[in-house]
């Protein structure tokens, strides 16, 4: 029986058709006779008396209006909601064109024929269809093991799913959570629909390998909320993606996607602010600076969402330059690629006169606090030379508004990385103080998740390989935020600066690391070993490494903050240094970076000017 099954299913769209087309032919008739038969209660009875060849037109009118309601053209494996609607169409028409042919003494039919045929024909195409879908699914079914799921939310998307999931060969759902109370303890497309405390102590029972989250346009917070409540339970937990990406109203199994860890943070973003976003940038020639790293390729990614006139790329990365261009190249906004240094301040000038720049978004930087230890000189050389470089670039040919990218380590920092780029502000901020045609601001945040810096990326690969996932210490916490938040806060922050200002970019409650790593661990279905060594993926703290701080900070001075036209952006006054001091701490370590290897040297000047810096 499979084989024959295989040889029809494997058979050309078209054949199958005529199959389908062939059968029904043969069968709708048969379905007139027997209505007649039970009728009259005997086998043996006239049919349509009056009208010859009466098996003809039943079977050439119903396989008609089957076939322009698009029976025979929809894929019989896909046999769903509206499918059935389209069936019941279909026999409605022919029960009504029954009673016509009744009313025009065509051919003899007893009044209550159409209706009986009409159910008989309901009944048969449902079934026969619904037989031919499940001898199809279960001939070519997979050998393995369906997963069992349960769904949380039995609203539109969770009933798409569940369908779906029917269909596939990898899924079988068990039940749906839900969190109202109207819903709980009923039934839904033949799945019991449990509160999320009952459905916790079914879960092992019922076998539940992974919980699918099926609400589209639930906000972070609360999605949070029901990922923690399944803390206790080994399963892994699924989603469905955002409700705009679900805008045709269709849901497949191919949507199904691991929980971002974004949704970890438990924090809404905020709508931004059209008129900040646009202010530097609509009809401008903005140029980016480190424009293939993590937040600078995002920012152009920003940028080019707001019409600039010209987007110039500066890089030193041949790879990630070719990255970020190739990217953006199917904008159509003009995208100017260029490879090159920000220490190399005469090309920058070069660049920025040849394409008028009036916007710059300085992103360059190391940003890698072990290899910036490890290499101290190029570290400052870099971030701090390359910093005054670009913007003394961009005061001499009149930039607008020069924006520096910094960083939370920037803070009373403990390490080279910190420092460089404490130092890079203080340079923009007495450079500022001369009061430039430039506009200069300074904007500070703290890590991103998934960049090139991220524990994000590790973890999870740790975590595909069985383990361990190394942690610096059991205390040690870092601020995080989402890419594209920041990015977009970095601009409308750029768009509020009126020369010297450090802005601070609200990242939320801060984050412990070790938390972090067991809640990757639990969405991915695992359990982290507890110290009675039960769990699947063990945890190992390796030591914070040279330079690295248990906690960062966002403020220098507590003091003298003040909040601004947006919610997540604070501005802060905090102390710097003349122009002309600041200057020869910078001819100094042009000097350091370049001509000596005399690690001292360095720390003593760092020591001095840099806030918390001690070596």
């Amino acid at each position: 029986m499979k084989d024959i099954i295989r040889s029809i299913a494997s058979l050309p769209r078209r054949q199958k058709q005529v199959v389908l087309v062939l059968m029904d032919l043969c069968v709708l008739p048969l379905m007139m006779w027997l209505a007649y038969a039970i009728r009259l209660a005997r086998p043996n009875v006239q049919v349509m008396q009056g009208l010859e060849s009466w098996y003809l037109y039943i079977g050439s009118l119903g396989v008609a209006i089957f076939a322009l309601l698009g029976i025979y053209s929809a894929i019989v494996r896909s046999f769903n909601e509206d499918y059935l609607l389209r069936i019941s169409i279909g026999t409605f028409v022919q029960i009504v064109a029954l009673y016509a042919i009744k009313k025009l003494d065509v051919a003899f039919i007893p009044m209550s024929i159409p209706l009986m045929y009409g159910f008989m024909l309901f009944s048969y195409m449902w079934w026969s269809r619904a037989v031919i879908r499940y001898a199809t699914i279960k001939t070519f079914a997979k050998k393995q093991t369906r997963k069992r799921v349960a769904i949380y939310g039995a609203g539109l998307a969770g009933q798409q799913i569940a369908a779906a999931l029917n269909r596939s060969d990898d899924y079988l759902p068990v039940c749906f959570i839900d969190d109202k109370n109207s819903l709980q303890g009923q039934s839904l497309s033949g799945l019991n629909i449990y509160s999320p405390k009952r459905a916790l102590n079914k879960l092992g029972k019922f076998g539940i390998e992974e919980i699918l989250l099926a609400m589209p346009s639930v906000g972070r917070a609360r999605k949070k909320e029901i990922i923690e409540s399944f803390e206790s339970a080994d399963v892994k937990i699924m989603e469905l993606p955002g409700v705009t990406q679900l805008v045709d109203g269709q849901v497949h199994v191919s949507d199904i996607r691991e929980v971002d860890i974004i949704d970890l943070l438990g924090r809404d973003p905020v709508p931004p602010k059209a008129e900040l976003l646009e202010k530097n940038i609509k009809h401008k020639v903005v140029m980016v600076t480190g424009a293939g790293g993590s937040i600078g390729s995002e920012l152009c990614r920003q940028i080019v969402k707001h019409q600039p006139k010209c987007l110039v790329l500066f890089e030193m990365s041949e790879f990630a330059l070719y990255s970020i261009d190739r990217e953006l190249q199917n904008s159509d906004i003009q995208v100017v690629p260029v490879l090159g240094s920000v220490t190399n301040q005469a090309k920058l000038e070069r660049i920025i006169a040849e394409y008028q720049v009036q916007t710059v978004y300085h992103a360059a930087a190391y940003k890698h606090v072990p290899l910036v230890e490890a290499n101290p000189f190029e570290g400052i050389y870099n971030t701090s030379i390359g910093t005054a470089r670009s913007v003394d670039a961009a005061v001499n040919q009149k930039v607008e508004t020069f924006v520096l990218i910094s960083t939370d380590k920037a803070v009373r920092p403990t390490n080279v990385m910190g420092a460089s780029k404490r130092m890079a502000e203080l340079y923009c901020q007495g450079l500022a103080a001369t009061n430039p045609q430039t506009q200069i601001s300074i904007v500070r945040f703290g890590n991103v998740l998934g960049s090139s810096g991220s524990v994000v990326p590790l973890f999870k690969k740790q975590i595909a390989q069985g383990g361990p996932v190394t942690v610096t210490h059991p205390e040690v916490t870092r601020y995080f935020m989402t890419i594209p938040e920041a990015a977009q806060l970095v601009i409308q922050a750029g768009a509020m600066g009126t020369g010297g200002d450090v802005f601070l970019l609200d990242m939320g409650e801060p984050v412990k690391i070790v938390d972090l790593a067991k809640q990757m661990i639990r969405l991915s279905g695992f359990r982290p070993i507890d110290e009675n060594g039960i769990g699947d993926i063990e945890i190992q703290f390796t030591g914070l490494r040279p330079g690295e701080k248990l906690y960062e900070e966002l403020l220098i001075d507590q003091e003298d903050v003040e909040n601004t036209q947006h919610s997540r952006i604070l501005k802060s006054y905090e102390k710097y240094y003349s122009w002309q001091e600041i200057l020869s701490v910078f001819d100094h370590l042009n000097m350091l970076s370049r001509e000596t290897t005399e690690i001292k040297l360095l720390y003593m000047l760092l020591n001095k000017y840099v806030s918390g810096f001690n070596r």
